[in-house]
């Protein structure tokens, strides 16, 4: 998606430790006309599919999945990383690794919002080393739906979170894949699509 490539190149900021920081558009401030376009682009990629459901996880996934579920008329669930007294009832859990936070957490989602009937697709901002969408993957899983596609915004496609997706045979589709990126200079090398 040339609009988010060239977004990513104006305002993003590559830190140590492999981070692209993004903060300033899409996962702290966000940018709700990109956001826009982002919807559309998933929606036209994932059209054909009969998406009942869309799924992410909290907290910088729930921007971009709601103005997603616009174009898919559909309800959006986000993974929650803590138990709180609000969620009663029966919970599906997994343990998920955060590549930003370098932290596992306990994930939960209702069982009264996924059920075995929901073909579902996944949503979130980042992918790296995968441990989030696998996570997410285990969850939809355990409730017995399907994982109909997965989109991601911005993709490090120099980690392994996209290739081990993919051996899953899930289909995985990022709008923006950084095949390389410098602390050094700032450079950042995209995969042509």
């Amino acid at each position: 998606m040339k609009l988010l490539q060239e977004r990513i190149l104006r305002d993003g900021n590559v830190v140590s430790g492999n981070v692209l920081k993004v903060d300033n558009f899409l996962n702290h401030q966000m940018d709700i006309e990109l956001f826009n376009e982002i919807g559309k682009e998933f929606k036209r990629i994932f059209d054909e599919l009969k998406i009942n459901k869309i799924l992410t996880i909290e907290a910088s996934g729930i921007g971009i999945a709601c103005i997603t579920a616009q174009y898919f008329k559909v309800p959006v669930v986000f993974a929650k990383k803590a138990q709180s007294i609000n969620i009663d009832g029966a919970v599906y859990s997994t343990k998920i690794e955060s590549f930003t936070h370098k932290k596992t957490y306990d994930v939960i989602v209702s069982k009264k919002f996924l059920n075995p009937d929901d073909r579902v697709l996944i949503i979130d901002d980042f992918l790296a080393n995968g441990c989030a969408l696998a996570g997410l993957i285990d969850l939809v899983r355990c409730a017995g739906a399907s994982v109909e596609g997965i989109g991601i915004v911005i993709e490090k496609g120099f980690q392994n979170g996209g290739e081990m997706i993919r051996s899953m045979g899930v289909r995985l589709e990022s709008l923006a894949i950084i095949d390389s990126m410098k602390t050094e200079d700032g450079s950042i090398v995209f995969r042509k699509c």
